[in-house]
Protein backbone atom coordinates (compact mmCIF):
# COMPACT_ATOMS: atom_id res chain seq x y z
CA UNK A 1 0.00 0.00 0.00
CA UNK A 2 2.78 2.41 0.86
CA UNK A 3 4.40 2.00 -2.56
CA UNK A 4 1.21 3.13 -4.35
CA UNK A 5 0.73 6.36 -2.41
CA UNK A 6 3.33 8.44 -4.31
CA UNK A 7 1.88 7.29 -7.63
CA UNK A 8 -1.60 8.37 -6.61
CA UNK A 9 -0.24 11.66 -5.34
CA UNK A 10 1.57 12.38 -8.63
CA UNK A 11 -1.50 11.50 -10.64
CA UNK A 12 -3.70 13.69 -8.49
CA UNK A 13 -1.17 16.48 -8.76
CA UNK A 14 -1.21 16.13 -12.51
CA UNK A 15 -4.97 16.47 -12.59
CA UNK A 16 -4.87 19.44 -10.27
CA UNK A 17 -2.11 21.02 -12.32
CA UNK A 18 -4.07 20.65 -15.56
CA UNK A 19 -7.18 22.07 -13.95
CA UNK A 20 -5.19 25.09 -12.78
CA UNK A 21 -3.76 25.56 -16.27
CA UNK A 22 -7.23 25.45 -17.79
CA UNK A 23 -8.50 28.01 -15.30
CA UNK A 24 -5.53 30.25 -15.99
CA UNK A 25 -5.93 30.06 -19.78
CA UNK A 26 -9.66 30.67 -19.53
CA UNK A 27 -8.95 33.72 -17.37
CA UNK A 28 -6.54 35.02 -20.01
CA UNK A 29 -9.15 34.57 -22.75
CA UNK A 30 -12.13 36.10 -20.96
CA UNK A 31 -10.24 39.07 -19.52
CA UNK A 32 -9.16 40.30 -22.96
CA UNK A 33 -12.39 41.98 -23.95
CA UNK A 34 -11.50 42.19 -27.62
CA UNK A 35 -11.13 38.44 -27.95
CA UNK A 36 -14.47 37.69 -26.33
CA UNK A 37 -16.19 40.35 -28.40
CA UNK A 38 -14.63 38.87 -31.54
CA UNK A 39 -16.02 35.41 -30.72
CA UNK A 40 -19.47 36.92 -30.21
CA UNK A 41 -19.09 38.76 -33.53
CA UNK A 42 -18.18 35.48 -35.22
CA UNK A 43 -21.40 33.92 -33.96
CA UNK A 44 -23.46 36.98 -34.97
CA UNK A 45 -21.96 37.02 -38.46
CA UNK A 46 -23.03 33.43 -38.96
CA UNK A 47 -26.55 34.31 -37.88
CA UNK A 48 -26.91 37.61 -39.76
CA UNK A 49 -25.41 36.43 -43.06
CA UNK A 50 -27.40 33.19 -42.92
CA UNK A 51 -30.67 35.06 -42.35
CA UNK A 52 -29.76 37.55 -45.08
CA UNK A 53 -29.33 34.64 -47.50
CA UNK A 54 -32.67 33.14 -46.45
CA UNK A 55 -34.50 36.45 -46.73
CA UNK A 56 -33.13 37.10 -50.22
CA UNK A 57 -33.99 33.63 -51.56
CA UNK A 58 -37.47 33.44 -53.05
CA UNK A 59 -39.13 30.82 -55.23
CA UNK A 60 -42.48 30.60 -57.00
CA UNK A 61 -44.14 28.79 -59.88
CA UNK A 62 -46.37 30.14 -62.62
CA UNK A 63 -49.89 29.26 -63.65
CA UNK A 64 -50.07 31.06 -66.94
CA UNK A 65 -49.31 34.73 -66.24
CA UNK A 66 -49.99 34.30 -62.51
CA UNK A 67 -47.31 33.36 -59.98
CA UNK A 68 -48.42 30.71 -57.49
CA UNK A 69 -46.82 28.74 -54.71
CA UNK A 70 -44.87 25.74 -55.95
CA UNK A 71 -46.40 22.34 -55.14
CA UNK A 72 -45.02 20.46 -52.18
CA UNK A 73 -42.30 17.94 -52.96
CA UNK A 74 -43.34 14.36 -52.11
CA UNK A 75 -41.78 12.79 -49.04
CA UNK A 76 -40.87 9.10 -48.94
CA UNK A 77 -41.37 6.61 -46.10
CA UNK A 78 -37.98 7.53 -44.65
CA UNK A 79 -38.81 11.24 -44.51
CA UNK A 80 -36.59 12.20 -47.46
CA UNK A 81 -37.70 14.29 -50.44
CA UNK A 82 -38.41 12.07 -53.44
CA UNK A 83 -39.25 12.05 -57.12
CA UNK A 84 -42.27 9.83 -57.71
CA UNK A 85 -43.32 10.32 -61.31
CA UNK A 86 -44.00 7.45 -63.72
CA UNK A 87 -46.67 5.83 -65.88
CA UNK A 88 -48.50 3.07 -64.02
CA UNK A 89 -50.71 0.30 -65.43
CA UNK A 90 -52.16 -1.38 -62.36
CA UNK A 91 -54.91 -3.22 -60.59
CA UNK A 92 -55.56 -3.92 -56.90
CA UNK A 93 -54.13 -6.94 -55.11
CA UNK A 94 -55.76 -8.06 -51.86
CA UNK A 95 -53.44 -10.03 -49.62
CA UNK A 96 -50.59 -12.15 -50.90
CA UNK A 97 -49.87 -12.66 -54.59
CA UNK A 98 -47.41 -12.17 -57.42
CA UNK A 99 -46.94 -10.64 -60.85
CA UNK A 100 -44.79 -12.12 -63.62
CA UNK A 101 -43.99 -10.46 -66.95
CA UNK A 102 -41.73 -10.84 -69.93
CA UNK A 103 -39.98 -7.71 -71.13
CA UNK A 104 -39.10 -7.89 -74.83
CA UNK A 105 -38.15 -4.33 -75.76
CA UNK A 106 -36.96 -1.13 -74.10
CA UNK A 107 -36.22 1.95 -76.20
CA UNK A 108 -36.08 5.65 -75.57
CA UNK A 109 -35.86 9.12 -77.07
CA UNK A 110 -34.19 12.30 -75.83
CA UNK A 111 -35.52 15.76 -76.67
CA UNK A 112 -33.08 18.65 -76.92
CA UNK A 113 -33.97 21.90 -75.13
CA UNK A 114 -34.15 25.26 -76.96
CA UNK A 115 -32.93 26.33 -79.41
CA UNK A 116 -33.05 22.74 -80.73
CA UNK A 117 -36.13 21.70 -78.77
CA UNK A 118 -37.65 20.10 -81.87
CA UNK A 119 -34.65 17.80 -82.32
CA UNK A 120 -35.33 14.29 -81.03
CA UNK A 121 -32.71 11.55 -80.97
CA UNK A 122 -32.98 7.88 -79.99
CA UNK A 123 -31.38 6.82 -76.73
CA UNK A 124 -31.91 5.97 -73.09
CA UNK A 125 -30.39 7.45 -69.97
CA UNK A 126 -28.53 4.94 -67.76
CA UNK A 127 -31.23 4.92 -65.06
CA UNK A 128 -34.28 4.68 -67.29
CA UNK A 129 -36.60 2.08 -65.73
CA UNK A 130 -39.23 -0.38 -66.89
CA UNK A 131 -40.67 -3.23 -64.89
CA UNK A 132 -43.20 -4.31 -62.28
CA UNK A 133 -44.12 -2.72 -58.98
CA UNK A 134 -46.18 -3.22 -55.83
CA UNK A 135 -47.16 0.12 -54.30
CA UNK A 136 -49.27 1.39 -51.43
CA UNK A 137 -51.76 3.13 -53.70
CA UNK A 138 -51.04 5.89 -56.19
CA UNK A 139 -50.12 8.63 -53.73
CA UNK A 140 -46.69 10.10 -54.44
CA UNK A 141 -44.15 9.10 -51.83
CA UNK A 142 -46.00 5.97 -50.70
CA UNK A 143 -44.06 2.80 -49.94
CA UNK A 144 -43.26 0.41 -52.80
CA UNK A 145 -41.04 -2.37 -54.10
CA UNK A 146 -40.15 -2.82 -57.78
CA UNK A 147 -38.32 -5.17 -60.12
CA UNK A 148 -36.98 -3.43 -63.20
CA UNK A 149 -34.63 -3.37 -66.14
CA UNK A 150 -32.59 -0.17 -66.43
CA UNK A 151 -31.03 1.62 -69.37
CA UNK A 152 -27.44 0.70 -68.55
CA UNK A 153 -27.35 -0.96 -65.11
CA UNK A 154 -29.10 -4.24 -65.82
CA UNK A 155 -31.83 -5.68 -63.64
CA UNK A 156 -32.41 -4.03 -60.26
CA UNK A 157 -34.70 -4.44 -57.30
CA UNK A 158 -35.48 -1.13 -55.63
CA UNK A 159 -37.78 -0.18 -52.78
CA UNK A 160 -38.76 2.90 -50.80
CA UNK A 161 -36.69 5.20 -53.06
CA UNK A 162 -33.29 4.83 -51.35
CA UNK A 163 -32.74 1.05 -51.52
CA UNK A 164 -31.19 -0.56 -54.59
CA UNK A 165 -30.06 -4.16 -55.20
CA UNK A 166 -28.33 -5.24 -58.40
CA UNK A 167 -29.32 -8.25 -60.48
CA UNK A 168 -27.75 -9.46 -63.70
CA UNK A 169 -26.30 -6.87 -66.10
CA UNK A 170 -27.29 -6.50 -69.74
CA UNK A 171 -30.14 -5.23 -71.84
CA UNK A 172 -33.12 -6.72 -73.63
CA UNK A 173 -34.25 -7.56 -77.16
CA UNK A 174 -36.93 -9.64 -78.84
CA UNK A 175 -34.47 -12.53 -79.18
CA UNK A 176 -33.12 -12.11 -75.65
CA UNK A 177 -36.07 -11.16 -73.41
CA UNK A 178 -35.91 -10.59 -69.64
CA UNK A 179 -38.44 -12.15 -67.29
CA UNK A 180 -39.30 -10.38 -64.03
CA UNK A 181 -41.32 -11.58 -61.05
CA UNK A 182 -42.37 -9.85 -57.83
CA UNK A 183 -44.10 -11.73 -55.02
CA UNK A 184 -45.83 -10.51 -51.90
CA UNK A 185 -46.13 -12.44 -48.63
CA UNK A 186 -47.41 -10.15 -45.90
CA UNK A 187 -44.97 -7.26 -45.61
CA UNK A 188 -42.24 -9.17 -47.47
CA UNK A 189 -41.66 -8.46 -51.18
CA UNK A 190 -39.25 -10.68 -53.10
CA UNK A 191 -37.91 -10.05 -56.60
CA UNK A 192 -36.76 -12.62 -59.15
CA UNK A 193 -35.39 -12.58 -62.69
CA UNK A 194 -35.08 -15.19 -65.43
CA UNK A 195 -33.77 -15.48 -68.96
CA UNK A 196 -36.28 -18.12 -70.05
CA UNK A 197 -39.23 -17.93 -67.64
CA UNK A 198 -38.35 -21.35 -66.20
CA UNK A 199 -35.13 -20.97 -64.23
CA UNK A 200 -35.40 -18.13 -61.73
CA UNK A 201 -32.78 -16.28 -59.71
CA UNK A 202 -33.60 -14.31 -56.58
CA UNK A 203 -32.47 -10.66 -56.76
CA UNK A 204 -33.53 -9.28 -53.39
CA UNK A 205 -36.07 -8.98 -50.59
CA UNK A 206 -37.74 -5.91 -49.10
CA UNK A 207 -39.58 -5.56 -45.81
CA UNK A 208 -42.26 -2.88 -46.18
CA UNK A 209 -43.59 -2.25 -42.68
CA UNK A 210 -47.21 -1.19 -42.55
CA UNK A 211 -48.08 -2.27 -46.09
CA UNK A 212 -51.90 -2.35 -46.29
CA UNK A 213 -53.87 -5.48 -47.08
CA UNK A 214 -54.84 -4.16 -50.53
CA UNK A 215 -52.10 -2.69 -52.69
CA UNK A 216 -51.69 -1.68 -56.33
CA UNK A 217 -49.71 -4.06 -58.52
CA UNK A 218 -48.73 -3.71 -62.16
CA UNK A 219 -46.40 -2.39 -64.85
CA UNK A 220 -44.48 0.88 -64.76
CA UNK A 221 -42.13 2.92 -66.94
CA UNK A 222 -40.06 5.98 -65.97
CA UNK A 223 -37.07 7.87 -67.28
CA UNK A 224 -35.20 10.73 -65.59
CA UNK A 225 -33.83 13.52 -67.78
CA UNK A 226 -30.60 13.31 -69.72
CA UNK A 227 -28.04 15.39 -67.79
CA UNK A 228 -25.08 16.92 -69.58
CA UNK A 229 -22.34 18.87 -67.83
CA UNK A 230 -20.10 21.09 -69.96
CA UNK A 231 -17.03 23.08 -68.92
CA UNK A 232 -17.26 26.84 -69.32
CA UNK A 233 -14.49 29.28 -70.16
CA UNK A 234 -13.76 30.00 -66.48
CA UNK A 235 -13.10 26.38 -65.61
CA UNK A 236 -16.55 25.81 -64.09
CA UNK A 237 -19.44 23.88 -65.58
CA UNK A 238 -22.84 24.41 -67.17
CA UNK A 239 -25.59 21.88 -66.41
CA UNK A 240 -28.29 21.05 -68.95
CA UNK A 241 -31.17 18.61 -68.48
CA UNK A 242 -33.01 17.20 -71.50
CA UNK A 243 -36.39 15.47 -71.44
CA UNK A 244 -36.09 11.71 -71.91
CA UNK A 245 -38.87 9.17 -72.37
CA UNK A 246 -38.82 5.39 -72.50
CA UNK A 247 -41.12 2.85 -74.14
CA UNK A 248 -41.18 -0.75 -72.94
CA UNK A 249 -43.02 -3.76 -74.36
CA UNK A 250 -44.39 -6.36 -71.91
CA UNK A 251 -46.14 -9.64 -72.64
CA UNK A 252 -46.79 -12.93 -70.84
CA UNK A 253 -48.31 -10.88 -68.02
CA UNK A 254 -49.72 -13.09 -65.29
CA UNK A 255 -51.13 -12.34 -61.85
CA UNK A 256 -51.50 -14.60 -58.84
CA UNK A 257 -53.71 -13.74 -55.91
CA UNK A 258 -57.00 -11.96 -55.42
CA UNK A 259 -57.35 -8.85 -57.55
CA UNK A 260 -60.72 -7.20 -56.85
CA UNK A 261 -62.07 -5.05 -59.61
CA UNK A 262 -60.50 -7.03 -62.42
CA UNK A 263 -59.76 -4.29 -64.98
CA UNK A 264 -56.43 -2.57 -65.46
CA UNK A 265 -56.24 1.12 -64.53
CA UNK A 266 -53.92 3.67 -66.17
CA UNK A 267 -52.38 6.49 -64.11
CA UNK A 268 -49.75 9.08 -64.98
CA UNK A 269 -48.37 9.39 -61.45
CA UNK A 270 -47.11 12.90 -60.69
CA UNK A 271 -48.11 14.22 -64.12
CA UNK A 272 -47.57 17.97 -64.43
CA UNK A 273 -50.23 20.25 -65.87
CA UNK A 274 -49.46 21.50 -69.36
CA UNK A 275 -50.74 21.96 -72.87
CA UNK A 276 -50.28 18.35 -74.00
CA UNK A 277 -53.01 15.75 -74.55
CA UNK A 278 -55.38 15.68 -71.62
CA UNK A 279 -53.82 18.85 -70.24
CA UNK A 280 -50.66 16.97 -69.18
CA UNK A 281 -47.10 18.04 -69.90
CA UNK A 282 -45.48 15.24 -71.94
CA UNK A 283 -47.96 12.54 -70.90
CA UNK A 284 -47.18 8.84 -70.75
CA UNK A 285 -49.43 6.17 -72.18
CA UNK A 286 -50.16 2.51 -72.84
CA UNK A 287 -51.33 0.51 -75.84
CA UNK A 288 -52.71 -2.99 -75.36
CA UNK A 289 -53.01 -5.55 -78.14
CA UNK A 290 -53.50 -9.29 -77.70
CA UNK A 291 -52.01 -9.38 -74.20
CA UNK A 292 -49.03 -7.23 -75.16
CA UNK A 293 -48.64 -3.90 -73.37
CA UNK A 294 -46.58 -1.08 -74.83
CA UNK A 295 -46.02 1.47 -72.06
CA UNK A 296 -44.39 4.90 -72.39
CA UNK A 297 -43.39 7.23 -69.58
CA UNK A 298 -40.86 9.63 -68.12
CA UNK A 299 -39.94 10.87 -64.66
CA UNK A 300 -38.23 8.92 -61.90
CA UNK A 301 -38.81 6.94 -58.72
CA UNK A 302 -35.86 7.99 -56.60
CA UNK A 303 -34.61 10.36 -53.88
CA UNK A 304 -34.78 14.02 -54.88
CA UNK A 305 -32.15 16.73 -54.46
CA UNK A 306 -34.32 19.43 -56.01
CA UNK A 307 -34.41 22.01 -53.25
CA UNK A 308 -32.36 23.95 -50.74
CA UNK A 309 -30.25 22.17 -48.16
CA UNK A 310 -30.33 23.23 -44.53
CA UNK A 311 -26.57 23.86 -44.54
CA UNK A 312 -27.13 26.57 -47.16
CA UNK A 313 -28.18 28.80 -44.26
CA UNK A 314 -24.60 28.61 -42.93
CA UNK A 315 -23.13 30.75 -45.72
CA UNK A 316 -21.86 33.24 -43.15
CA UNK A 317 -19.74 30.62 -41.40
CA UNK A 318 -16.87 31.19 -43.84
CA UNK A 319 -16.33 34.78 -42.71
CA UNK A 320 -16.91 33.76 -39.10
CA UNK A 321 -14.11 31.21 -39.34
CA UNK A 322 -11.70 33.96 -40.39
CA UNK A 323 -12.59 35.84 -37.19
CA UNK A 324 -12.06 32.65 -35.17
CA UNK A 325 -8.67 32.16 -36.82
CA UNK A 326 -7.55 35.67 -35.85
CA UNK A 327 -8.65 35.23 -32.22
CA UNK A 328 -7.01 31.81 -31.89
CA UNK A 329 -3.72 33.03 -33.36
CA UNK A 330 -3.68 36.11 -31.13
CA UNK A 331 -4.39 33.94 -28.10
CA UNK A 332 -0.87 32.50 -28.39
CA UNK A 333 1.14 35.08 -30.35
CA UNK A 334 0.20 37.89 -27.95
CA UNK A 335 2.25 36.14 -25.27
CA UNK A 336 5.25 35.90 -27.58
CA UNK A 337 4.91 39.52 -28.61
CA UNK A 338 4.76 40.74 -25.00
CA UNK A 339 7.35 38.30 -23.68
CA UNK A 340 4.83 36.63 -21.37
CA UNK A 341 5.33 33.13 -22.75
CA UNK A 342 8.26 32.55 -20.35
CA UNK A 343 5.99 33.36 -17.42
CA UNK A 344 3.43 30.85 -18.68
CA UNK A 345 6.07 28.16 -19.09
CA UNK A 346 7.61 28.95 -15.71
CA UNK A 347 4.21 28.27 -14.11
CA UNK A 348 3.97 25.05 -16.10
CA UNK A 349 7.34 23.46 -16.85
CA UNK A 350 5.59 20.71 -18.81
CA UNK A 351 5.33 22.75 -21.99
CA UNK A 352 3.18 20.34 -23.93
CA UNK A 353 0.58 20.50 -21.19
CA UNK A 354 0.57 24.30 -21.35
CA UNK A 355 -0.05 24.20 -25.09
CA UNK A 356 -2.76 21.56 -24.64
CA UNK A 357 -4.53 23.75 -22.08
CA UNK A 358 -4.55 26.67 -24.50
CA UNK A 359 -5.89 24.42 -27.28
CA UNK A 360 -8.68 23.07 -25.06
CA UNK A 361 -9.77 26.52 -23.90
CA UNK A 362 -9.84 28.15 -27.34
CA UNK A 363 -11.40 25.03 -28.89
CA UNK A 364 -14.21 24.90 -26.34
CA UNK A 365 -14.85 28.65 -26.63
CA UNK A 366 -15.05 28.40 -30.43
CA UNK A 367 -17.30 25.33 -30.19
CA UNK A 368 -19.75 27.16 -27.91
CA UNK A 369 -19.80 30.21 -30.20
CA UNK A 370 -20.36 28.04 -33.26
CA UNK A 371 -23.05 25.91 -31.66
CA UNK A 372 -24.96 28.98 -30.45
CA UNK A 373 -24.83 30.45 -33.96
CA UNK A 374 -25.99 27.24 -35.62
CA UNK A 375 -28.84 26.66 -33.17
CA UNK A 376 -30.23 30.08 -34.08
CA UNK A 377 -29.37 30.24 -37.79
CA UNK A 378 -30.52 26.89 -39.14
CA UNK A 379 -34.05 26.71 -37.62
CA UNK A 380 -34.81 30.38 -38.24
CA UNK A 381 -33.19 30.38 -41.69
CA UNK A 382 -35.06 27.29 -42.89
CA UNK A 383 -38.33 28.79 -41.60
CA UNK A 384 -37.71 31.97 -43.62
CA UNK A 385 -36.76 29.95 -46.70
CA UNK A 386 -40.00 27.98 -46.46
CA UNK A 387 -42.05 31.15 -46.00
CA UNK A 388 -40.44 32.54 -49.16
CA UNK A 389 -41.59 29.55 -51.21
CA UNK A 390 -38.33 27.61 -51.12
CA UNK A 391 -38.42 23.88 -50.54
CA UNK A 392 -35.91 22.93 -47.86
CA UNK A 393 -34.91 19.29 -48.29
CA UNK A 394 -35.93 17.34 -45.18
CA UNK A 395 -33.37 15.24 -43.33
CA UNK A 396 -33.50 12.85 -40.41
CA UNK A 397 -33.06 14.06 -36.84
CA UNK A 398 -29.71 12.24 -36.70
CA UNK A 399 -28.46 14.04 -39.81
CA UNK A 400 -29.65 17.40 -38.51
CA UNK A 401 -27.86 16.78 -35.21
CA UNK A 402 -24.69 15.84 -37.11
CA UNK A 403 -24.81 19.09 -39.11
CA UNK A 404 -25.30 21.12 -35.92
CA UNK A 405 -22.52 19.37 -34.00
CA UNK A 406 -20.30 19.25 -37.08
CA UNK A 407 -20.57 22.99 -37.68
CA UNK A 408 -19.67 23.73 -34.06
CA UNK A 409 -16.81 21.21 -34.21
CA UNK A 410 -15.60 22.92 -37.40
CA UNK A 411 -15.30 26.16 -35.42
CA UNK A 412 -13.42 24.33 -32.65
CA UNK A 413 -10.91 22.51 -34.87
CA UNK A 414 -10.31 25.69 -36.88
CA UNK A 415 -9.44 27.47 -33.63
CA UNK A 416 -7.10 24.68 -32.51
CA UNK A 417 -5.40 24.53 -35.91
CA UNK A 418 -4.91 28.31 -35.96
CA UNK A 419 -3.57 28.27 -32.40
CA UNK A 420 -1.07 25.57 -33.36
CA UNK A 421 0.09 27.62 -36.34
CA UNK A 422 0.47 30.63 -34.08
CA UNK A 423 2.63 28.60 -31.69
CA UNK A 424 4.63 27.22 -34.60
CA UNK A 425 5.30 30.48 -36.45
CA UNK A 426 5.04 32.87 -33.47
CA UNK A 427 4.05 35.67 -35.81
CA UNK A 428 0.39 36.69 -36.04
CA UNK A 429 0.31 37.75 -39.68
CA UNK A 430 2.13 34.66 -40.95
CA UNK A 431 -0.06 32.29 -38.92
CA UNK A 432 -3.34 33.98 -39.92
CA UNK A 433 -2.45 34.02 -43.60
CA UNK A 434 -1.33 30.37 -43.48
CA UNK A 435 -4.55 29.27 -41.76
CA UNK A 436 -6.76 31.13 -44.23
CA UNK A 437 -4.76 29.78 -47.16
CA UNK A 438 -5.09 26.19 -45.96
CA UNK A 439 -8.71 26.25 -44.76
CA UNK A 440 -10.74 29.00 -46.41
CA UNK A 441 -9.08 29.44 -49.80
CA UNK A 442 -9.30 25.78 -50.94
CA UNK A 443 -12.98 25.71 -50.00
CA UNK A 444 -13.75 28.86 -51.99
CA UNK A 445 -11.81 27.66 -55.04
CA UNK A 446 -13.41 24.20 -54.92
CA UNK A 447 -17.01 25.37 -54.58
CA UNK A 448 -17.05 28.52 -56.71
CA UNK A 449 -16.95 26.73 -60.12
CA UNK A 450 -13.65 28.34 -61.07
CA UNK A 451 -11.56 25.16 -61.19
CA UNK A 452 -11.95 21.87 -63.06
CA UNK A 453 -14.10 19.52 -61.00
CA UNK A 454 -11.34 16.94 -60.64
CA UNK A 455 -9.00 19.49 -59.10
CA UNK A 456 -11.78 20.80 -56.85
CA UNK A 457 -12.40 17.31 -55.52
CA UNK A 458 -8.71 16.75 -54.79
CA UNK A 459 -8.56 20.03 -52.89
CA UNK A 460 -11.40 18.79 -50.69
CA UNK A 461 -9.63 15.47 -50.15
CA UNK A 462 -6.12 16.63 -49.34
CA UNK A 463 -6.42 20.01 -47.61
CA UNK A 464 -7.93 20.98 -44.25
CA UNK A 465 -10.95 22.21 -46.25
CA UNK A 466 -12.00 18.55 -46.37
CA UNK A 467 -13.55 19.21 -42.96
CA UNK A 468 -16.45 21.09 -44.56
CA UNK A 469 -17.81 17.71 -45.67
CA UNK A 470 -19.29 17.37 -42.18
CA UNK A 471 -21.93 19.93 -43.19
CA UNK A 472 -23.31 17.92 -46.16
CA UNK A 473 -26.85 16.82 -45.31
CA UNK A 474 -28.01 15.18 -48.56
CA UNK A 475 -26.00 12.11 -49.60
CA UNK A 476 -24.99 11.09 -53.09
CA UNK A 477 -27.18 8.26 -54.38
CA UNK A 478 -25.49 6.02 -56.99
CA UNK A 479 -28.87 5.12 -58.51
CA UNK A 480 -29.81 8.77 -59.14
CA UNK A 481 -28.64 10.86 -62.07
CA UNK A 482 -27.16 14.05 -60.65
CA UNK A 483 -24.27 16.47 -60.77
CA UNK A 484 -22.39 15.38 -57.66
CA UNK A 485 -19.71 18.05 -57.50
CA UNK A 486 -18.36 20.47 -54.85
CA UNK A 487 -20.04 23.37 -56.64
CA UNK A 488 -23.38 21.62 -56.09
CA UNK A 489 -22.71 20.98 -52.39
CA UNK A 490 -21.34 17.44 -52.63
CA UNK A 491 -17.97 16.46 -51.21
CA UNK A 492 -15.66 13.64 -52.33
CA UNK A 493 -15.30 12.30 -48.78
CA UNK A 494 -17.99 11.14 -46.37
CA UNK A 495 -18.91 13.74 -43.71
CA UNK A 496 -16.91 12.34 -40.80
CA UNK A 497 -14.08 11.14 -43.05
CA UNK A 498 -13.56 14.66 -44.36
CA UNK A 499 -13.71 16.05 -40.84
CA UNK A 500 -11.12 13.46 -39.76
CA UNK A 501 -8.72 14.82 -42.41
CA UNK A 502 -9.06 18.29 -40.88
CA UNK A 503 -8.53 16.90 -37.38
CA UNK A 504 -5.39 15.16 -38.65
CA UNK A 505 -3.98 18.47 -39.84
CA UNK A 506 -4.79 20.09 -36.50
CA UNK A 507 -3.10 17.23 -34.59
CA UNK A 508 -0.02 17.45 -36.83
CA UNK A 509 0.24 21.21 -36.35
CA UNK A 510 -0.11 20.83 -32.57
CA UNK A 511 2.59 18.17 -32.54
CA UNK A 512 4.99 20.37 -34.51
CA UNK A 513 4.21 23.34 -32.28
CA UNK A 514 4.84 21.29 -29.13
CA UNK A 515 8.14 20.08 -30.54
CA UNK A 516 9.28 23.61 -31.25
CA UNK A 517 8.10 24.76 -27.83
CA UNK A 518 10.26 22.09 -26.20
CA UNK A 519 13.28 23.31 -28.14
CA UNK A 520 12.86 27.04 -27.67
CA UNK A 521 10.66 29.23 -25.50
CA UNK A 522 10.62 32.34 -27.67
Amino acid sequence: MTTLAPYRSDRQAGRDGMAQLLRAEWTKLRTVRGWMIALVVAALLTVLLGLLFATGSRSSCSNGPVEVACPAVPVGPGGEAVDDKFFFVHRPLAGDGAITVRLTSMTGVITYPPPDHDKIIPGMVPWAKAGIIVKDGTRQGSTYAAMMLTGAHGVRMQHDFTHDTAGRPGGVSATSPRWLRLTRSGDTLTGYESADGTHWSKVGTAQLAGLPATVQIGLFVASPGDLTVKANSLGGVIEQMRLATVTAVFDQVSLQGTAPGGAWTRDDIGAAAGDGPGGIHHPGGVKESGGTYTVTGHGDIAPSSDGTTLEATLTGAMISLIVVIVVAVMFITAEYRRGLIRTTLLASPRRGRALAAKAIVIGVAAFVAGLAAVLVTVPLGTHILGANGNHVLPVSSLTEARVFAGAAALFAVTAVFALALGALFRRSVVAVITAITLIVLPYILATASVLPEGLSEWLLRLTPAAGFAVLQSIPEYPQVIGHYAPSAGYYPLAPWAGFAVFCGYAALALGLAARRLHRRDA
